[in-house]
């Protein structure tokens, strides 16, 4: 279901830039580089209601005019709290501050799946999304992920041990369901955010709404955040900005890493598709390469990435399949894939649901 509500003409909507402190320069700067790149000719803002993408919205909005850009704002309900009308509510009451259109989805939530709430949560937002992107016509979904959210990322991906690739953290353009998302605030510290919510609060007596789940140190990425975040602030002030440019450092090298991984994949005589590849020069290549090229053929598959253990159980039987010969197969459920080997040709197929 979705809902929009046509806002009203504004100072904000005609584009007059709001005194005291509002826009802030270096978020503008930030946004105007990611909108000239990639955002088309019709783009949207995930709105939750809080500050972070309240202040997105606001900046986005005359500089989307000036661009040329039709931006609409996007909510997602989550049904998961019971403040959760009120927030739909406050951001169609930002909408119409901004004069930018508001469509809100309801989320569906699969409290059960065994992801955890927060995975599960996420999942639906981002399912959600793409439902309001083709809808109306979007290609392009702004995020307003700062440094503080880039360098709490990477320190819950290293306590989860992590690969090179995932201690690259956020991307500041991700494709992903025939979307393109970008975060063009990871290098922004979020003080600057509050200092604008502020600013605009004072103007337009419009504040955001505070998610108690943000603050409830029962869920990881708030417990990194209420627990961790203060001793850290204490011995390391600048440790947020330190890790983010390690995100940053991390997903340079991961980038080079990915040319080699395309690089062997494409000389292990691969089928048309990708979905299968030729085994005795997969071979050949040194075992950290094995495992890479492997990491990326799944990866370019849709296959989920298997764990540290799964990875070396499955490098183990390929390796085996080849010292023993190309006529013994091979076969090794991985989450809804099928990894198989025969006749010389390892292949990922899609599991059958019985």
């Amino acid at each position: 279901m979705t809902r929009a509500e046509p806002p009203p003409s504004s100072a904000v909507a005609a584009g007059a830039p709001p005194s005291g402190g509002f826009p802030a320069a270096g978020l503008s700067a930030a946004l105007r580089a990611a909108l000239a790149g990639d955002a088309g000719a019709r783009a949207a803002v995930a709105v939750s209601g809080g500050a972070d993408s309240a202040m997105l919205a606001a900046h986005a909005a005359p500089l989307a005019r000036e661009l040329g850009i039709e931006l609409l704002l996007f909510h997602v309900h989550h049904g998961l709290q019971a403040a959760a009308d009120g927030w739909a509510d406050h951001v169609q009451a930002l909408g119409r501050i901004l004069g930018v259109p508001v469509h809100t989805a309801q989320a569906r939530v699969e409290t059960a799946s065994g992801l955890g709430i927060e995975a599960a949560a996420r999942d639906a937002r981002y399912a959600a999304l793409v439902e309001l992107a083709a809808r109306h016509g979007v290609g392009c979904i702004l995020l307003a992920h700062h440094q503080g959210d880039q360098a709490e990322t990477v320190l819950l991906r290293l306590l989860r041990g992590t690969g090179l690739e995932g201690m690259a953290a956020m991307a500041p353009r991700m494709p992903r369901d025939g979307i393109v998302y970008l975060r063009p605030w990871l290098a922004q510290e979020r003080a600057a955010i509050l200092a604008a919510a502020a600013a605009f609060a004072a103007r337009h007596d419009w504040r955001p709404v505070q998610d108690p789940t943000n603050a409830d140190p029962r869920y990881t990425r708030a417990a990194v955040r209420e627990l961790l975040a203060p001793v850290l602030d204490a011995r390391w002030p600048g440790w947020r900005a330190r890790l983010a440019s390690h995100a940053r450092h991390m997903s340079e090298a991961a980038s080079i890493l990915d040319e080699v991984a395309r690089a062997d994949l494409a000389a292990l005589e691969p089928s048309a598709d990708l979905r299968s590849f030729a085994l005795a020069p997969w071979r050949a290549l040194p075992p950290a390469r094995q495992a890479h090229v492997l990491r990326h053929w799944l990866r370019s598959q849709g296959a989920a990435m298997p764990t540290e253990a799964r990875l070396a159980d499955l490098l183990r039987q390929l390796r085996q399949l080849h010292s023993l010969g190309h006529d013994r197969q091979m076969r090794v459920v991985h989450a809804r894939h099928v990894v198989r080997c025969e006749r010389g040709r390892v292949w990922l197929e899609p599991r059958d649901p019985a």
